[in-house]
């Protein structure tokens, strides 16, 4: 008899434990960012800084609890053409997933649209956070979408591999 009541007791505790997990994963830390505080930026291929580009109907999400949790949809009259011929355009980019209550942000779909070119990949902004870079993707029909990705200093910082001087200072960021 006791036995079942303290089984009873794991599992019950367990199946709460659980779903806090869940709850706070998906949804406890996120927040919705206003547009007001979202620019779009891509780093300029003459300057090399990152300048605001034409948007609308933007939506976004982010967590105090990770540099790489933000998400971002939004539209843009500005042409692929001329994003390329004037911004700092990535080899590659690998979308995040996304909650599933941000409905807007489907990291299978966007993949599947740059590994199609009808997607291209930009930085918006080196070292958003230490070892951190913001990327922006821009469909051919205008719709653009973000993420933050480890660059290649902060996956060297969270495997253990040493930084070197070519990383910024963690304090520098």
């Amino acid at each position: 008899m006791n036995g079942k009541i303290v089984g009873s007791v794991i599992l019950i505790s367990a199946v709460v434990a659980g779903a806090a997990l869940y709850y706070l994963q998906v949804y406890g830390f996120y927040e919705e960012v206003t547009a007001e505080m979202t620019e779009v930026q891509l780093v300029s291929l003459t300057s090399g800084v990152p300048e605001p580009i034409r948007t609308e109907a933007i939506e976004a999400i982010d967590a105090d609890s990770s540099p790489i949790r933000f998400r971002a949809c939004f539209q843009t009259p500005s042409s692929l053409a001329m994003l390329t011929e004037t911004y700092v355009g990535l080899e590659r980019a690998t979308p995040r997933n996304a909650p599933d209550w941000f409905d807007c942000f489907d990291a299978a779909a966007i993949a599947a649209e740059m590994q199609a070119g009808t997607a291209l990949p930009f930085l918006g902004q080196k070292n958003v956070a230490f070892g951190v870079d913001r990327i922006v993707v821009i469909t051919d029909d205008g719709r653009g979408y973000i993420w933050h990705e480890l660059n290649d200093c902060g996956e060297k910082a969270y495997d253990g591999t040493i930084v070197g001087e070519e990383c910024p200072r963690l304090d520098d960021t």
